[in-house]
């Protein structure tokens, strides 16, 4: 029996209840996370856990948390964490996701900073090979344009799995070498007119390789660590004419003191994220051995053309033997503990078949081509457009990437002042208004300092880190 077609006013109402479904339901229910691990109390907003597709052969693993509060009307935030090879999953366990970590590695608490208290918080692990992301071609040598295109694709892939949320306000963040991740992932999106970008804020980026050495060899010296002996060596081999070339210099003395101030800032039991803050652990050596894994601690965007890094690597791989890479002075026990339970893998529906997850992946970063000197050209590509918010902030006791350095960045765009530097202000419950760092506004863009913040600023300024967040969402002054 042939069926009729329906009539054209039923197909209209037919059209308005798909129309009018709810927007929740809009969300893959395959990837919702029913129960995490850890938690002593559900939490009462959803999330979501699963892969967005990066190309043909690239699976991303996404960890997408909405907003506590009007997830419809609240802002998207994409967060990418650095390396090149760590995990975003580090930013939303230990810096500003909903719960963190706990030292048991069992434990979640509820983050009181968390950023998704105002706005939808979008995690991905890139490129492939870094935490639960993988290739099925099992190829992960890769480039900065690469990554750029793959974290487009997956967003692409994240606004077709959750259409309702392709209109809400679009910022793109990240730390560390997210520094190149976000500007060139931007230039991308902004040209995509079916994303709503705003805005972007990286914390202590890596903006310029050039900028980021010459301004360490200044901040180590006059936070002590050189000693008069060290600096006047540099001046005589390093500098001319008043200006300093501790980037590319060909002076063998010069070299040969940029790998003694190498020494002193990543390698001798200094914590490189965090001049103030202990090392984990205690004074580590540059390797060390756990069963038959290397465990290396890598400082890689530091001082890059001294060659003697990419040497001590390929000897690592040839020795046959597993190599882990471990941020330096950094306890990551908790995270891969916690992540590693297979009850909690299931809850994030991680495939069996791939290897545990960990922090940092050596592989990833040792075969990372880095294609860009600067993000010049990429930032003024996007203030061009004056229609895009930019903020750079740097915690100002971070050694790996310093704030001098992303504030001679800065700078050097040429940009007009709107805002004199000055101090910016947070309000503390127990002690009142704070000084929370230092701010310069330029038109579309700012530079921000966090008074006594390392490398990961939500782990060590968390109030003042959310404050600067919400200020920045918000187009409010700072």
């Amino acid at each position: 029996m042939v069926r009729a077609a329906p009539s054209p006013s039923l197909q209209l109402l037919l059209l308005l209840l798909v129309s009018w479904a709810p927007r929740d339901q809009a969300a893959p229910s395959s990837d919702e996370i029913r129960s995490l691990p850890g938690l002593a109390k559900q939490p009462s907003f959803r999330q979501y856990s699963g892969y967005l597709r990066a190309s043909d052969s690239k699976k991303f693993h996404y960890w997408f948390v909405e907003c506590q509060k009007n997830p419809s009307s609240s802002p998207l935030v994409l967060w990418l964490n650095g390396g090149p090879g760590c995990s975003s999953l580090d930013g939303l366990l230990t810096e500003h996701g909903p719960f963190l970590i706990q030292p048991d590695g069992v434990t979640l608490e509820y983050n009181p900073y968390s950023w998704n208290l105002i706005a939808n918080m979008l995690y991905i692990e890139s490129p492939a090979g870094v935490g639960f992301s993988y290739s099925s071609d099992k190829y992960y040598a890769t480039n900065d344009s690469e990554v750029a295109q793959n974290n487009y694709e997956a967003l692409q892939d994240f606004f077709s799995r959750f259409p309702e949320y392709k209109d809400n306000a679009l910022f793109l963040t990240g730390e560390s070498y997210a520094g190149i991740y976000i500007p060139t992932l931007a230039t991308l999106v902004a040209q995509d007119p079916s994303m709503n970008l705003q805005g972007l804020a990286v914390g202590n980026g890596l903006s310029s390789y050039e900028q980021n050495d010459n301004s360490l060899v200044y901040f180590a010296y006059y936070h002590g660590l050189l000693g008069n002996r060290l600096w006047s060596s540099l001046q005589t081999h390093c500098c001319s004419q008043n200006k300093c070339n501790f980037y590319d210099n060909k002076d063998a003395e010069c070299v040969s003191n940029l790998q003694e101030v190498s020494r002193i800032v990543g390698n001798s039991g200094l914590n490189i994220y965090n001049l103030y803050a202990p090392c984990a652990g205690g004074v580590p050596g540059h390797i060390r051995y756990e069963q038959d894994t290397i465990v290396v601690q890598d400082f890689g965007n530091l001082f890059t053309r001294l060659s003697f890094k990419r040497v001590l690597h390929q000897t690592l791989l040839r020795s046959g033997k597993k190599v882990r890479m471990d941020p330096p002075c950094t306890n990551t026990t908790a995270a891969s503990t916690y992540l590693n339970n297979p009850y909690v893998r299931e809850a994030l529906h991680i495939p069996e078949q791939l290897p545990p997850w960990a922090m940092c992946n050596f592989l990833v970063n040792l075969q990372y081509r880095r294609l860009y000197p600067s993000m010049s050209t990429q930032y003024l590509k996007l203030l061009s457009t004056k229609a895009i918010r930019i903020l750079l902030y740097n915690g100002d006791v971070d050694m790996a990437c310093n704030f001098l350095g992303d504030e001679w960045f800065v700078d050097s765009l040429n940009q007009k002042v709107e805002v004199q530097r000055r101090p910016w202000l947070v309000n503390y419950k127990d002690s009142g208004e704070q000084i929370g760092g230092f701010v310069k506004e330029f038109s579309n863009i700012s530079f921000l300092t966090i008074k006594g913040a390392g490398h990961m600023v939500p782990t060590d300024k968390p109030h003042a880190a959310f404050t600067m967040f919400s200020r920045f969402l918000n187009n409010e002054p700072y």
